[in-house]
């Protein structure tokens, strides 16, 4: 299951390129061109400009079609005069400069594409000029604490920032890619980015990033793996650096060991899931509606300061106290000064030794890393419990089961891996448990805070974080729900504990003037809800939402175009109905149940849905006197009778362009049910 597909931002550089649209008039100037131009372009028979002589005019070139793919609708024009082929060869290009320029208009332009232009790239040889960047830029890393990179680190590391980022968002996309990944032998210099967390955190971040795309389902990495990989791994595991950009970068490597946890020697898996799992729970910990308020104000405090530095002189601060750039530096670097020879390169070699820039987003960046780390986590531990949504019978008879047949340890004979994609194994059960995982993640389902939406609503800037804290709660509600699908009722409390699920989860629901529209809420809510009503129903436990909420919400799930959300909504009535079927005075609700299934098996466009809407039925008025007063009151028979026919024509019509081999199985199912339960009713009329 990948949810990161989905929840990642687009991965695109928005440097600005206003001090090379400076540097091309200059340009301009210096050749006799006109600097009016608003394009690079020259004269019939002169070269195009991403070939020009000038390095400033094809890096100019290649930072104008940066911004301009970021325009989706400009994409399929750049694709038609071949702009990958003429690029990619710059990637190469004896200036540094435009070799990251080039990089970073590939990566924007992958990017901003999508799936199919990510696809289009890899078939016209992107990778080839990638990986030949990537093995060129790796000894530069390596040797790094060499006195002479010091001038040109940051330069070399910008441009293997660009192009991890480019490999990050192909492989994402194009099994082409990732198959040229595996085969290329690029994973050193992915792990060799990774290490320079202590010294370039986005350089790293990029690697994590990249690492975590490629480990997951890629069996024919898993061949690659060895101790170092995996040492690299742990070592970022167990960094103690407490920023949010290193939180983001340990959740990210606990992702990358979980994927490759086939690969793990057996030795130190414990261990490993401990430091693994410890690394979520200390994520999960942090309270983002406390955090990005305190973050905002240090920006607005930052930005008084940066206002008297720029009237005092003052151009860099480290720890609170303000520099000064001018030509007695020599105390605050390692390397003599006589090794730069401008401005420019002073205030770069500064930043890379802890120096802040004032005109930085650095507050932003931290709070941003910290809801994608949150989010991240959160969907780790999704993949950790996933498991197929079980039917109703499937789930009593799993409940039901004898637990004589387990071995001692909690696993099945034969399973004895103790991180088994099979089941939630005994270990990683135990070690969500002792890190209180469901009561974090319970946590995280709750509307954002008041408070940091507000920071958020008022400043331009920050309004991005809005739809990620929002994301943070859909991930956690889909947590919720798997977990709910995987563990045991008394791990998560028991009945006490579940009825308090149900309150709050109904309070998410009901308590906004009117049910939340969103299309992701609705179906992580609605999922959730399910899993925790198939539970209740199960223990007997009594129900927090009324049968009128319930068709509330129905009401408005049935209204959602995501099939899903449905779906759920339908399950939820099923279960409902079925408990309400059970007891007395009922008749009545299970009518208003009744009636809204069968208006929607009659009506809805999707057969899925219908089927789910029959199979609701069946469920609902399945047994109990309660169910037959309202089955005959609502003509449930010769409902059913007249949709059969229909169903099964939609079925053989609709059927095998339409659906899938299992959804086609299910429904062949509800077809043989619907039968067997229009005999089942016609035996309760004869009575």
């Amino acid at each position: 299951m990948s949810t990161r597909a989905v929840a990642r931002e687009f991965n695109v550089n928005f440097s600005n390129v206003s001090h090379l649209q400076r540097r091309f008039r200059e340009f301009c100037r210096t050749s006799n061109r006109p600097h009016n131009r608003r394009r690079c372009e020259t004269r019939p028979g002169s070269p195009h400009p991403l070939q020009s002589p000038s390095a400033d005019v094809r890096e100019f070139a290649c930072a104008s079609i940066s911004r301009v793919v970021q325009q989706s609708q400009t994409i399929p024009g750049f694709l038609q005069r071949d702009a990958v082929r003429r690029l990619g060869p710059l990637m190469l290009d004896r200036s540094l400069a435009v070799r990251e320029t080039a990089t970073g208009a590939l990566r924007n332009l992958s990017a901003c594409g999508g799936h199919e232009v990510c696809d289009d790239m890899v078939k016209q040889d992107v990778m080839t000029p990638l990986t030949a960047l990537l093995r060129e830029v790796r000894p530069s890393l390596v040797n790094h604490s060499l006195t002479l990179m010091y001038l040109w680190k940051n330069t070399v590391e910008d441009v293997a920032n660009e192009a991890v980022n480019l490999l990050w968002n192909l492989c994402e996309s194009s099994s082409q890619a990732l198959s040229v990944f595996n085969k290329a032998g690029i994973l050193d210099v992915i792990l060799q980015c990774l290490e320079r967390h202590t010294h370039n955190i986005k350089l790293a971040l990029s690697a994590a990033h990249c690492l975590h795309t490629v480990t997951e389902d890629n069996a024919e990495l898993l061949c690659s793996m060895n101790n170092a990989v995996l040492g690299t791994l742990e070592s970022v595991l167990l960094s103690s650096q407490a920023d949010m950009s290193h939180t983001l970068l340990r959740t990210l490597a606990a992702g990358s060991v979980w994927n490759l946890k086939s690969s793990l020697p057996t030795a130190h898996q414990a261990q490993t899931l401990t430091a693994l799992m410890a690394t979520l729970s200390q994520c999960l910990e942090l309270d983002a509606g406390t955090l990005i308020p305190q973050l905002r104000q240090v920006e607005v405090a930052r930005s008084a300061t940066m206002e008297d530095d720029e009237e005092e002189g003052v151009g860099l601060r480290k720890n609170g106290k303000a520099t000064k750039i001018d030509k007695d530096f020599s105390d605050l670097l390692p390397v003599s000064p006589v090794l730069f020879s401008s401005q420019k390169q002073t205030h770069q070699t500064l930043l890379s030794y802890g120096y802040r820039d004032p005109k930085g987003k650095e507050e932003l960046r931290e709070a941003t890393a910290l809801l994608t780390a949150q989010q991240t986590s959160l969907e780790i531990i999704v993949n950790m419990c996933c498991s197929d949504d079980p039917s109703d019978d499937e789930w009593e008879e799993a409940s039901s089961s004898d637990e004589s047949e387990m071995c001692p340890d909690g696993l099945s004979e034969g399973n004895t891996s103790l991180l088994s994609p099979l089941c939630l194994s005994a270990e990683v059960h135990a070690a969500l448990i002792n890190h209180n995982i469901p009561e974090k993640v319970l946590k995280k389902t709750q509307f954002p805070s008041s408070e940091a939406m507000d920071v958020c609503r008022h400043n331009p800037t920050w309004k991005i974080l809005i739809k990620k804290m929002h994301r943070v709660q859909y991930r956690a509600l889909t947590c919720l729900h798997n977990m709910l699908s995987t563990m045991d009722a008394e791990s998560l409390g028991g009945a006490a504990a579940l009825q308090a699920v149900a309150q709050h989860l109904s309070t998410l629901v009901f308590s906004p003037p009117e049910i939340p529209k969103e299309e992701e809420f609705l179906e992580a809510v609605t999922s959730a809800m399910r899993s925790l009503l198939q539970i209740i129903a199960y223990m007997k436990i009594p129900q927090c939402m009324t049968p009128q909420q319930m068709m509330s919400l129905s009401e408005a799930a049935t209204c959602c175009d995501v099939v899903s959300v449905r779906v759920n909504a339908l399950a939820i009535l099923g279960i409902t109905g079925s408990t309400l079927a059970k007891e007395n005075g009922t008749a009545e609700t299970l009518q208003m149940i009744g009636n809204a299934l069968l208006q929607v098996a009659t009506k809805d466009a999707n057969l899925v849905v219908c089927g789910e809407a029959l199979d609701a039925l069946f469920d609902v008025f399945a047994d109990g006197d309660e169910a037959e007063r309202a089955a005959e009151n609502i003509n449930l028979l010769s409902a059913l009778k007249a949709l059969q026919p229909v169903f099964k024509a939609k079925i053989r019509k609709e059927g095998k362009g339409k659906y899938s081999p299992e959804q086609l199985c299910v429904l062949d199912n509800v077809k043989v049910n619907l039968r067997r339960f229009i005999g089942y009713l016609e035996t309760v009329v004869k009575k």
